[in-house]
């Protein structure tokens, strides 16, 4: 939810900074198919199915990171996407490490909301790489408190990166304004 927020606002900040959204059509991805998919599984195992055997949605957990990481490399010479390969294989490592589950910061999730079923992030005993976990935490006071990643960091970095420089927005130097490159 967090991040489909950052989204929106970095998304925003594109026609507030002269760029223009409609660039984005122009944009040739491949295997555009997996990133939806991969969204879609995490959407169904983590708010529709939460319910059920946790080693499978775990596993699933781990597969829809597969997808959007095959989407990700199939588009990596689009700018930013590196940043955002590099973002989910972050939190793919975090995540696989445990057991199909983003470790978090024990003090920071016991303020999230709990949730029955499949939990995607959550405090654990004896976690492996938890610096790459949800160490990070937006204010208790704000309505939508959530941990996030230095893996989440990364991808919204991509994304800014990715907006900005395709849409030619002015907080792009002129020298780096130019078309995202035709897929080869």
């Amino acid at each position: 939810m967090l991040l489909g927020l950052v989204f929106l606002v970095v998304l925003i900040t594109v026609p507030l900074a002269r760029g223009r959204l409609t660039k984005l059509a122009d944009l040739k991805l491949r295997a555009v198919w997996l990133a939806p998919l991969g969204i879609a599984v995490q959407i169904v195992i983590i708010e529709i199915v939460p319910a059920g055997r946790a080693h499978v949605h775990e596993a699933i957990h781990i597969f829809s990171y597969v997808l959007l990481g095959v989407f990700c490399w199939a588009n990596r010479r689009i700018p930013g996407m590196p940043l955002v390969l590099l973002g989910g294989a972050l939190n793919f490592i975090a995540i696989t490490v445990n057991g199909g589950v983003m470790p978090a910061d024990p003090e920071l999730a016991r303020h999230v909301a709990g949730a029955e079923g499949f939990v995607n992030s959550g405090a654990m005993e004896n976690p492996h790489l938890l610096f790459l976990g949800d160490v990070f935490a937006t204010p208790q006071s704000w309505p939508m408190y959530n941990v996030f990643s230095i893996g989440d960091i990364t991808i919204e970095l991509g994304v800014l990166t990715l907006l900005h420089v395709v849409s030619e927005s002015r907080l792009v130097p002129r020298r780096l304004r130019r078309p995202a490159p035709v897929s080869v």
